[in-house]
């Protein structure tokens, strides 16, 4: 049994962050940043039964086309997304009332529909791009036992490309589903490998008042190649929703529109658009699955 210090139920009997029941959620889930977000998608359903939020967790579940979907806000990072998966996993894998382990697991599929910024310059603004690869700088995945979902290969790689300073904890990388991978893509996307950092500003080589640590990493990470693929693009979430779907036995892909282009300085003059035209991309893609 599990504790209830490790699993923490609401007094409804509904997971703790995401204030949700089991039979809340769909078995296809579109993850969102934006609370704001959700019902830019949720807009589009045909129906919506359920809805509610607590803190940046929205969450509403409807029907397009006949087809189930849940669209859920994450919030910003990879902490958040610790505890939005536990929790989407805890649902559907674990009794809550007998805090046991279910005997037949369930695997979910999730689609993040996220924005970002280039590093390739043929990688324009306005375009989309999909993970083919996470590679999380943020290190939560370090946290649990990954040696079976990791790439160590193109972690070395990276590591002695950039020389990068492991006091800031070494660098993980996971492939996307290759199911959704072949669902997702068309010659419209860009893949490549997505970097995930663990902040926006220093993390991501923004300077404002502090000296970063690593002032060329950007530069570097620009030039990086592994076996033909390049770093796409830098964000915040996609390595840890790759890393913890793969360990808990889900499917993920994560789709970004791109809303600016950090090599040549350049963002989107109408990155909404973009925004919505990913959204309508993917709704199409996941209803005919």
């Amino acid at each position: 049994m599990i504790a209830a210090s490790e699993l923490i139920l609401n007094p409804d009997g509904s997971i703790y962050h995401l204030n949700l029941k089991p039979e809340n959620i769909a078995r296809d889930i579109i993850f969102v940043g934006d609370p704001d977000r959700v019902e830019k998608i949720t807009s589009l359903f045909d129906s919506i039964e359920f809805s509610t939020q607590k803190r940046e967790f929205k969450t509403q579940t409807g029907t397009y086309k006949g087809k189930r979907l849940s669209v859920i806000s994450t919030g910003i990072g990879a902490d958040n997304i610790d505890i939005v998966l536990n929790e989407l996993d805890a649902l559907v894998n674990i009794n809550l009332e007998t805090r046991t382990i279910k005997e037949n697991l369930t695997s979910l599929n999730i689609i993040r529909i996220g924005t970002s910024g280039s590093l390739q310059t043929d990688i324009p603004v306005d375009s989309f791009v999909m993970s083919k690869i996470g590679l999380g700088l943020d290190t939560m995945l370090r946290s649990y036992q990954n040696d079976s979902v990791t790439i160590p290969e193109l972690e070395e790689a990276f590591i002695k490309h950039t020389n990068w300073d492991v006091r800031k904890g070494r660098p993980y990388a996971v492939h996307c589903s290759e199911k959704l991978e072949k669902q997702f893509e068309s010659d419209s996307v860009h893949k490549g490998v997505t970097a995930t950092a663990g902040g926006f500003f220093g993390p991501q080589g923004r300077v404002l008042r502090l000296a970063i640590q690593d002032e060329k990493l950007n530069t570097k990470m620009d030039s990086f190649n592994y076996n033909g693929t390049k770093i796409t693009n830098l964000e915040m979430e996609t390595a840890a929703i790759y890393g913890l779907s793969a360990l808990l036995g889900h499917h993920a892909v994560s789709l970004n529109a791109i809303i600016a282009n950090r090599a040549n300085g350049t963002f989107s003059s109408n990155p909404d658009d973009t925004i919505e035209k990913l959204i309508d991309y993917v709704l199409d893609r996941i209803h005919i699955q």
